[in-house]
């Protein structure tokens, strides 16, 4: 019995609004099936800013395919108090992101992989990566979370990637939390 996917949590991205997730899954084929022998990347990513009476949180799903461009999407979710401690931030931000990876469930994940399975021989690759906005920086207040974060993504089956190179979480979901 595969998990039921909540049909509440809708997508949205500067072109369509109210997205399911089944419509983002097709994007994402879509997309992969224009030129199945790329460079392709699935990438993932939460970002927050606290307001006055509220802490808005951005999950990005970007599937780029190198040099070839991007489609990507955003989840939005608002925790009606301002989230000041930053461990339950950071914690929050990654809890948002293995949320929106698990409903890519393994046969989605399947049917992703099997766009480029025919084309590994001319150069196809895919990758899942999960982005989390923090640095292992001396100067970085986050680095202490560094470890605990990129073990929770690690054990999904995700690469996890920090900064400078999580940019699905610090630069694309950052632009939408403003």
């Amino acid at each position: 019995m595969g998990k039921e996917i909540d049909s509440t949590i809708t997508f949205q991205n500067l072109s369509q609004k109210n997205m399911s997730f089944e419509q983002v899954f097709q994007h994402i084929t879509t997309f992969m099936k224009k030129d199945p022998s790329g460079n392709f990347r699935l990438m993932f990513g939460t970002d927050s800013q606290v307001f006055n009476h509220y802490t808005k949180f951005i999950t990005g799903i970007v599937i780029q395919q190198e040099r070839k461009g991007v489609w990507a999407c955003i989840r939005k979710v608002t925790v009606p108090r301002q989230m000041l401690n930053l461990h339950e931030r950071i914690s929050y931000e990654t809890t948002l992101t293995e949320e929106v990876v698990s409903m890519f469930t393994k046969d989605h994940k399947e049917q992703l992989i099997n766009i480029v399975i025919p084309h590994i021989y001319k150069g196809a690759n895919f990758t899942i990566e999960g982005h989390i906005d923090i640095g292992s920086g001396k100067k970085n207040k986050t680095r202490v979370f560094v470890k605990e974060m990129v073990s929770r993504l690690e054990s999904i089956g995700l690469k996890p990637k920090i900064k400078p190179e999580s940019f699905v979480a610090s630069s694309y979901a950052n632009r939408f939390t403003k």
